[in-house]
């Protein structure tokens, strides 16, 4: 198997968002800085109430999906739909904004720890207009697994490890995507396959770990994007201290992208329409 090295890095830039949520933006700090299929990545992690207690107040979304994994913390998720969800420690939220939805995500604690991440997830042009939906994944649906050292959530995609096929907690799709949560004990090693022709990063927020490849290692940065090249496995190790990251990968969709705050389509026109059926309340119609 080809396996899979460090291409770039791109560091996450503190900013806000929502009413004033701090947060540490890597893919999406401008709109140049994208891999296709993803738009955005968010890390959200403050024991600080002031940083992040006014929360995302109801906002609108066209064009594609959010995934919103919540590691720390409880906040509440509400929509145009009448759909309600608790995110909770481990949970996931996965919402299809598709033709049009209007949310909010609302912290539901007052003080402590709140972190987890908010990935943006591009809809080609056929499903940019399909009727908006939303999955609430409790943490004892996501499938898990273990090796040596090493233990992986599964949020979405397939895996094939040691001759056995793990299906995330989401499966399927356009884009194919991959999103696991890994966890590396201390001196541990981890291969991990990941679909030939996938755009892939890995984000590690927690410890130290070193990327392999056929050529040696390269330490990943904390808080950072890590892109990779392309291949079909990722090798990871670590020293003498634990670590956490995510594996994050899909099939790019080659298309153009035009966006305007919360809105993601493919033309100016486009958006332009968006933002006239926004005003006049056919977004959600």
């Amino acid at each position: 198997m080809t396996l899979r090295s460090l291409k770039n890095t791109i560091p996450a830039l503190e900013t806000s968002d929502g009413a004033g949520v701090k947060i540490k933006r890597s893919l999406g700090q401008r709109q140049s800085i994208r891999m296709d299929p993803f738009l955005m990545l968010d890390e959200f992690g403050s024991d600080q109430p002031q940083d992040y207690i006014a929360g995302f107040p109801s906002h609108p979304h066209r064009g594609f999906e959010t995934v919103t994994y919540m590691i720390d913390g409880h906040m509440l998720h509400e929509d145009h739909l009448g759909n309600q969800g608790h995110l909770r420690n481990g949970g996931v939220q996965w919402m299809t904004a598709g033709r049009g939805i209007i949310h909010s995500e609302m912290p539901q604690q007052e003080s402590g720890l709140m972190r987890g991440f908010q990935l943006w997830l591009n809809l080609p042009a056929a499903e940019k207009m399909k009727p908006a939906g939303y999955r609430d994944i409790q943490p004892e649906d996501i499938p898990s697994f273990s090796q040596t050292g090493a233990t992986v959530k599964l949020i979405a995609g397939n895996m094939t490890v040691s001759g056995v096929k793990i299906a995330g907690a989401v499966a399927g799709g356009s884009t194919e995507p991959v999103y696991a949560d890994i966890h590396l004990e201390p001196q541990a090693r981890l291969s991990l396959p990941v679909p030939a022709g996938h755009n892939a990063m890995l984000y590690l927020y927690e410890g130290n770990a070193r990327l392999l490849d056929n050529d040696g290692e390269s330490p990943l940065d904390h808080s950072a994007a890590s892109v990779l090249t392309d291949g079909e496995e990722v090798r990871l190790a670590t020293g003498e201290q634990p670590a956490r990251l995510l594996l994050i990968a899909g099939k790019p969709i080659g298309e153009p992208i035009v966006q305007y705050g919360p809105f993601v389509m493919n033309t100016r026109e486009e958006i332009e329409q968006t933002l006239r059926d926004y005003q006049s309340g056919a977004l959600t119609s």
